[in-house]
């Protein structure tokens, strides 16, 4: 599309006229005699004195017009706007902080068939079809037990995420359940993140057994660096040991960081969890927009001065014609004097 980037300029475009009607007209200097009867000559050769003035014809006037124009279309600056682009950014940063400790081989949740399946199986697949409906959220990846690991950085390359993901398998991070190190680890990779909105989503079957960092500790931490913390607890508390989840610790947890604790106890209620959690980090985008434009002025700029040397060109040729056959004239006046003098 064309377009003007300053269409008032235009206005400028009877300028010329006025300058013409308005003021005096060029004078140009020449040499003269001085006489003390120059009025009586005149009066006995019945002319009348003018003012010496340049003389403009035709051609020259409409190229003055044309010329004046294009300058004024240039300052105008055409310009081709090319269509929008159209360019979207998150505004919110998820981590996903899976516990892969032994615990989580447990056989005591079904699937969608209705089949007894292991705890993992069933995250797996809750958490694939959540990273599924973030389309537009970057979306990171830590796994821990007894200790914390990035699996994935923060991306909106959902489908690699997805891979690494199921790649992911039980007792790679070590037997134990590292929570607050875990917390530590997502406040490291949220802080480098310019999104308005951070968020961790925790998800563990057991109590923290052998964090650097306690996991209250670490809440407290991650309020400090605004990221919010949403906990969910899976299995059962009434287990012994290392197994039993800690529910009081994951909503002291979730309270101290601005979030919400969520219990589990099978794969229906967990996928309502996190169709929870997809309600209440509603999805939000910053959408950029740019038209690249290309600026044209130099196509009037450069018509006018193409004009202006096609115009003086032709008046220099044309005096250098004029002259030749004058200084011919006066050769051949020359020779027929000599020859006549003979």
């Amino acid at each position: 599309m064309w377009r003007l980037e300053y269409v008032w300029v235009l206005a400028a475009a009877p300028l010329a006229l006025v300058v013409y009607y308005w003021l005096p007209p060029y004078m140009q200097g020449r040499k003269a005699l001085r006489l003390p009867f120059f009025d009586t000559m005149a009066q006995l050769t019945g002319k009348s004195p003018s003012r010496p003035a340049a003389p403009i014809g035709g051609m020259q006037r409409w190229l003055n017009i044309v010329v004046w124009l294009l300058l004024v279309v240039t300052l105008a600056r055409p310009q081709w706007v090319e269509p929008p682009l159209t360019h979207t950014e998150p505004v919110r940063d998820i981590l996903l902080a899976l516990d892969i400790s032994q615990s989580m081989d447990s056989q005591d949740f079904r699937d969608a068939q209705d089949r007894q399946v292991s705890r993992w199986t069933v995250v797996k697949a809750v958490v694939a079809d959540f990273i599924d409906k973030r389309t537009d959220d970057r979306l990171g990846l830590i796994v821990f037990g007894t200790g914390a690991f990035p699996q994935a950085p923060l991306t909106r390359d959902h489908k690699s995420l997805r891979l690494l993901l199921d790649h992911t398998a039980v007792g790679m991070a070590g037997p134990n359940t590292a929570i607050g190190d875990a917390i530590g680890m997502g406040i490291r990779m949220l802080d480098s993140a310019q999104e308005r909105d951070k968020v961790l989503i925790l998800l563990t079957d057991g109590n923290d057994t052998g964090s650097a960092v306690p996991p209250l500790r670490a809440a407290n931490l991650a309020a400090q660096h605004h990221v919010t913390v949403h906990t969910i607890g899976i299995g059962s508390p009434t287990a012994s040991g290392d197994d039993q989840v800690d529910f009081d610790t994951l909503r002291g947890i979730s309270s101290a960081s601005g979030g919400q604790f969520f219990q589990a106890q099978d794969g229906a209620a967990l996928h309502d969890v996190y169709a929870t959690l997809d309600r209440i980090t509603p999805r939000e985008v910053k959408t950029l927009r740019h038209q690249p434009k290309q600026d044209f002025f130099w196509v009037p700029l450069g018509l006018a001065l193409c004009l202006l040397l096609l115009w003086h060109g032709l008046a220099v040729l044309m005096s250098w014609r004029g002259r030749r056959p004058a200084s011919s004239a006066n050769k051949l006046d020359t020779k027929e004097g000599a020859w006549n003098s003979i």
